[in-house]
């Protein structure tokens, strides 16, 4: 089958080392890539933002199926116009991707079918929100309504900071995302991201992981798009997993198909372990990054029969498995980000390090100028090591990452530390 993979970070690379193992997969094109998976595969130079380059692209190509790994396109309606002109794509429609295009959106979902969730309120008015936050218990959590490339949360302790937050987006800091807030109550517990894949009434469980957002170690410092992640996710055992799927996923595929609006595609949920149980943060639809860089080295199988049963709407019969390692991930990044990484700087070794037993590395903001590789972006990189504890492949990924040779880059040192301290001691 010939298949078109959109996008151009560690995601979509992780996508195309797993697509490639997979035999019925006899073309894979990447669009618009990146050097690494460039190394593997035929890239073409692509505009995501604009849906009618991608069919244009599509259709020449005599693509059979194409995979969206970016959010943006999803909720523009990429899939919707695909379907137009008979291509099939894994991944929900526009109307399907609102459970990611609006926090309000999906906090009014769980409100109205009673999938656990923080207290919230939402607001396009500045002044109603900043009186909410000054009658309301701290912490409180502020997100921008829209997709903010996940940087647009905000936990404020206190209520000075919630106002400046609040003051922040809608001065339009998250451009038209933050034109609309959500204001949740802060909710107390370990983090963790859970994966399933749906084919718009079923839903199968697909893997978890534990993503590391904020900048510095012991999580302190600002927000990110992801510092790295560890799967599966250390604490979320069957028990835990069967009252994800049983109070959360399953409840939302029936609310979505009783909206008319059924979700198929890869539901994300970022969730909150509380001393009451799971509850639901938010919703994205599509497969994380960094947690697919560590969720994908852990897959057994193909992984293109998976994604058509569910883009048919036929995942009946079917399994989905995954190795007993663990993978540890680990996320490079320019000297500045978030706020403005350096770029330019020339990454050395890196063939070198992706050759060593149990690592991958995966490309996420990089380019070619001649046979130098430099960094351009924010997160570069992302190192992969699989091992038979936490402990081990926490070990593994920071000899590799030790190993490259990028003065300009930083990473955190302690991907990983939840899982690495439950484990027993030797």
């Amino acid at each position: 089958m010939r298949v078109l993979l959109l996008g151009s970070g560690g995601r979509e690379h992780a996508l195309a080392v797993a697509l490639l193992r997979d035999p019925n997969v006899t073309d894979l094109l990447v669009a618009p890539g990146n050097p690494g998976i460039a190394a593997l595969t035929r890239t073409l130079p692509l505009a995501l933002g604009s849906i009618d380059a991608i069919i244009d692209l599509a259709k020449g190509e005599n693509v059979d199926f194409v995979v969206v790994g970016p959010e943006a396109p999803l909720v523009a309606g990429v899939v919707d116009a695909l379907a137009a002109v008979g291509i099939l794509a894994f991944g929900p429609t526009a109307a399907a991707a609102r459970l990611e295009g609006s926090k309000g959106f999906t906090k009014d979902l769980c409100a109205e079918f009673g999938i656990p969730t923080a207290a919230y309120a939402r607001f396009t008015d500045p002044d109603r929100a900043r009186a909410y936050v000054r009658n309301h218990a701290r912490p409180t959590v502020i997100k921008a309504d829209g997709l903010a490339a996940g940087k647009g949360v905000v936990i404020a302790a206190s209520a000075a900071e919630a106002e400046a937050a609040l003051n922040d987006m809608f001065a339009g800091s998250f451009g038209t995302a933050g034109a609309s807030v959500v204001v949740e109550a802060f909710l107390a517990g370990e983090e963790v991201s859970f994966f399933a894949l749906c084919d718009g009434s079923r839903a199968l469980a697909f893997g978890s992981a534990q993503d590391h957002k904020r900048l510095g170690e012991s999580d302190t410092g600002p927000n990110t798009g992801g510092m790295g992640a560890v799967s599966p996710a250390p604490g979320l055992d069957a028990a835990l997993e069967a009252r994800v799927m049983g109070e959360i996923i399953e409840p939302t595929l029936r609310a979505m198909a009783a909206r008319g609006t059924p979700f198929r595609g890869l539901l994300f949920a970022g969730l909150m372990i509380t001393a009451d149980g799971p509850k639901l943060i938010e919703y994205n639809v599509r497969l994380g990054d960094p947690e697919a860089q560590a969720l994908l080295p852990r897959l057994k199988g193909d992984l293109l029969a998976w994604l058509l049963a569910a883009a048919r709407g036929d995942l009946a019969d079917t399994s989905i498995r995954f190795g007993d390692e663990v993978a540890l991930a680990v996320v490079l990044a320019a000297q500045g980000y978030p706020a403005l990484p350096l770029r330019g700087t020339e990454i050395r070794d890196l063939a070198e390090v992706a050759a060593l037993p149990g690592i991958q590395v995966f490309h996420a903001a990089t380019r070619r100028e001649g046979p130098r590789l430099l960094a351009d972006g924010g997160r570069v990189l992302t190192v992969t090591a699989l091992g038979p504890t936490p402990r081990d492949a926490q070990r593994q990924a920071y000899r590799a990452v030790d190993r490259i040779d990028w003065p300009e880059g930083f990473c955190r040192r302690d991907i990983g530390w939840r899982a690495v301290a439950r484990e027993p001691e030797a």
